[in-house]
């Protein structure tokens, strides 16, 4: 059987590393008050070369800054340095700078900044505490703290991703050894888009035959994970309930569930449209007759001796959306399989992938072509070798949705 690993390291997600705030941007610096005249602040400007803008306090509270170029700018204008020099700086200073208190968040802070506009990037802003002054914080600096914000906050993203990742491999891996111990000639392929999919296996073992089922759910990544697991779940209620013996019967079950754990049920009201399509199989071992149900997802039969490969069509209503109606009913088909025969059903990545040199999708004559071309390798083989077919023919374009692949061999 071909799958892919499905183990993982035991790990939990990082504690959440500590919000920055203004106080943490905050620069002493100089600052001058009402009384400091602009000849004094021209000679101060003088000593401080490194320094871009220049607060002015009163009573220790911000009621001003001076920005460095603008100053000396006006300053040298003619005439100016005489009519100015012994007037109060307030003169050139920016009387609405920025000011922030020290608890302000980096987001709260961001936001402000640019409210403020270009003058507080350019100039910096003010940080208070209760009022008083504390320093002053840059435009850089602040720049350079949301770009960490956001890295170590898609660090812990991925983190979390990647262990959710385990807890949906952990949750497949029951029925990957449930598959390998009963079927001996199977092909089981797995492959998210991303870390997480919304593509979904189930198989279970029984006295009297064995269960199948492939799923794809509403989108992929994690959106698409969340789903797997709310279908997951109605699945295996359903089965515990009804048995596998009614691949049909347990789409509907499986279908009204979702809509009421999604609040589907009333279509008008519904805030999401979410669902899947799926693949139902119910394998009667004494009988040798498969059970079939299919939404949307339809099943490949190849026959020894069959010149092709004949599609068992599905329905084509999806499970759980809110247009798929609370009666709805799908068809169970069944046929008996002779020794040697090989059933396959995947999701919709496969076949829709585009590629080739015209850039258009695989396609189920391709999938044909392939199970064809390979019918007499072992299943675990054919899987492999179906995969690379694909995978040449998908070339330099990007992978569009999760894929999975369940195939078998009677024996």
């Amino acid at each position: 059987m071909s799958t892919e690993a499905l183990a993982a390291p035991p790990w939990r997600p990082e504690v959440r590393f500590s919000q920055p705030v203004a106080a943490d941007l905050a620069q002493a610096c100089v600052a001058v008050s009402p009384e400091h005249t602009n000849a004094q602040v021209y000679e101060l400007l003088g000593r401080h070369r490194d320094l871009g803008s220049l607060p002015v306090l009163e009573d220790g509270r911000p009621i001003g800054l001076i920005n460095r170029t603008l100053f000396l700018s006006q300053i040298s204008k003619p005439f100016y340095k005489e009519l100015f020099e012994k007037k109060s700086c307030i003169a050139f200073m920016d009387k609405a700078p920025l000011i922030v208190e020290a608890a302000t968040t980096i987001e709260q802070l961001a936001l402000l900044t640019v409210e403020s506009g270009e003058k507080a990037l350019a100039d910096g802003f003010l940080v208070v505490e209760q009022g008083q002054f504390k320093g002053i914080g840059y435009g850089l600096e602040l720049m350079r703290v949301i770009a960490e914000v956001q890295a170590e906050r898609n660090r812990q993203l991925m983190q979390s991703i990647e262990y959710a990742s385990v807890i949906q491999r952990s949750m497949l891996s029951v029925s990957a050894a449930a598959l390998g111990r009963r079927l001996s000639d199977a092909s089981l392929i797995w492959e998210p888009r991303d870390t997480v999919g919304g593509d979904f296996y189930h198989f279970v073992d029984y006295p009297g035959g064995w269960f199948a089922a492939v799923a794809d759910c509403t989108g992929h990544g994690v959106p698409g994970a969340f789903l797997t697991l709310i279908a997951y779940s109605a699945l295996s209620q359903a089965l515990d309930k009804h048995g596998p013996q009614d691949p049909a019967h347990l789409m509907g079950e499986v279908s009204r569930s979702i809509k009421a754990a999604l609040g589907q049920a009333d279509a008008a009201n519904a805030a999401s449209n979410d669902g899947l399509d799926a693949a139902f199989l119910w394998y009667d071992a004494a009988a040798g007759r498969v059970s079939y149900a299919g939404a949307r997802t339809p099943l490949l039969l190849l026959e020894p001796g069959q010149a092709g490969v004949e599609i068992v069509d599905a329905d084509r209503v999806g499970l759980g959306y809110t247009d798929t109606p609370d009666d709805a009913r799908w068809t169970c088909k069944q046929f008996e399989l002779r020794p040697g025969s090989i059933l396959m059903a995947c999701t919709d990545g496969l076949i829709d992938q585009i590629g080739g040199a015209r850039s258009i999708a695989f396609g189920k004559r391709r999938l044909r072509d392939a199970l064809l071309k390979h019918r007499e390798l072992p299943m675990a083989q054919l899987g492999e070798a179906l995969m690379r077919e694909f995978a040449a023919y998908q070339g330099e374009q990007r992978r569009r949705d999760d894929l999975t692949l369940f195939g078998l061999r009677l024996n």
